[in-house]
């Protein structure tokens, strides 16, 4: 296929002939003529290099897609309000920050939702998710497949993780000095209302099942026969 060919301007009048493109639209393959273009197959998109391209868009994106394919990661531990100076509960449907190190409210089950950062947690005693409502409040629900019971994990740079709903972007899970809920639509990522730290419960390591090794023995060099010359 001749792409330049393709792209170059006809110099003697007449009716113009098909023209066909191979481009970056929608990875489809489409057919220009007089009536405009027509889309006839797809083909695999093509991401053109460009000089000075911001990586971090790639990746956001990236991290708001669905992955149904790589294995789920369960992770149980607390966190931490570094306002209240306590934890989140889940308290069936009361969400708060009060919890003390080792409380059986605070201890959170996080399973990844996605490659990227994208998680969903539940209490462990109330089985009961942490979800943010189209109003922007903390509050539990029994069942957490609604997307807003999903946070996109963020690794400040102070080393806090701040949770942002992945359907209402910009509104963040944060708590006042009481350890009450604050509404999303009054959260910042700046705000120490949102900064939040991971910690295990007292006497608990890392929840997740270990990768199993296949031990493969190395092989000893056979050693060939010698013949006399």
């Amino acid at each position: 296929m001749c792409v330049r060919a393709c792209l170059e301007t006809r110099v003697n009048p007449g009716p113009p002939h098909p023209v066909l493109l191979a481009g970056i639209l929608g990875g489809a393959l489409v057919e220009g003529g007089p009536s405009g273009l027509t889309p006839t197959r797809h083909v695999p998109q093509v991401l053109a290099a460009e000089e000075n391209v911001d990586f971090r868009i790639h990746v956001e994106n990236q991290t708001r897609a669905r992955d149904d394919v790589s294995r789920k990661q369960l992770r149980l531990y607390q966190l931490y309000s570094r306002t209240s100076g306590k934890h989140i509960q889940v308290l069936g449907r009361r969400i708060s920050a009060r919890g003390e190190d080792g409380d059986k409210y605070a201890q959170l089950l996080v399973e990844t939702d996605t490659f990227g950062s994208q998680v969903r947690i539940k209490g462990k005693e109330t089985e009961f998710y942490l979800c943010m409502n189209r109003k922007g409040k903390l509050v539990g629900k029994p069942d957490g497949t609604s997307k807003e019971c999903v946070f996109i994990e963020k690794v400040l740079e102070n080393n806090y993780t701040a949770l942002m709903s992945a359907k209402y972007s910009g509104w963040y899970v944060g708590f006042t000095k009481k350890g009450r809920p604050r509404k999303g639509p009054k959260t910042r990522e700046n705000q120490q209302d949102v900064h939040l730290m991971k910690r295990y419960p007292k006497g608990q390591t890392e929840l997740q099942k270990p990768f199993k090794y296949t031990t493969v023995t190395k092989r000893s060099r056979r050693i060939r026969p010698t013949h006399p010359g």
